[in-house]
């Protein structure tokens, strides 16, 4: 792996400087950021905490989005493109249903993501299973090795955890499980154990995690 893969010049946030791109996401990144695109239905699948709310956000801000908070009646009053994160979560179908079409009549773009594959879930009204599956659909991938060293980074950067010692991002890469959620709560036991310990973060205690 190359030294260049650390930077440690990083700021926590949602602009979108701070959205790491590699092979698993690069696709689904560059669609998103390209507002000249023929479907105006997209939906974005990935695993739990792989940066799906951070490409929406960005691409709320890039194309005027509202987003879905269970504001439905207000957001039908608006003419504006349409953002609905975790849309599976706590559905509601029928207003999802009729946000879709909302757009359709309007000419305006929805974007959706999801955790889950839509076979996953066991949706009630067969027609919105129809219009969902009208939709372009994106896909963020299981993390490679460089953007799992940079989220990394970034985790460790946000908690002001400093590490000097650069062969324990080594040492983690080699033995982690290759997944977000995984690397995430690898983070959390490190802020817990930097914390308890209140010294240096080494090899050996880092071993006691993995």
């Amino acid at each position: 792996m190359e030294q260049s893969y650390f930077n440690y010049n990083l700021k926590p946030g949602l602009a979108i400087d701070d959205f790491f791109v590699s092979t698993s996401n690069k696709k689904a990144y560059s669609f998103i950021l390209n507002n000249k695109i023929d479907n105006k239905k997209i939906l974005l699948i990935g695993p739990n905490k792989s940066g799906k709310t951070h490409l929406g956000k960005i691409w709320q801000k890039n194309n005027n989005a509202v987003s879905y908070e269970n504001n439905f009646e207000i957001i039908l009053n608006y003419k504006k493109n349409i953002f609905i994160d975790d849309f599976l979560k706590n559905i509601n179908e029928e207003q999802i249903f009729h946000l879709i079409n909302h757009c359709s009549i309007n000419k305006l773009t929805i974007l959706l993501t999801s955790n889950k594959e839509l076979f996953e879930h066991n949706f009630l009204l067969k027609d919105l299973v129809s219009r969902l599956k009208t939709f372009n659909l994106l896909r963020i991938n299981l993390p490679d090795d460089d953007l799992i060293i940079n989220l990394i980074i970034k985790l460790l950067h946000d908690k002001q955890i400093i590490i000097k010692n650069k062969e324990i991002f080594h040492y983690i890469l080699k033995r982690i499980e290759r997944s977000y959620e995984d690397t995430f709560l690898l983070i959390e036991n490190i802020d817990k154990l930097s914390l308890e310990k209140k010294r240096e973060l080494t090899i050996p205690l880092i071993k006691k995690l993995l």
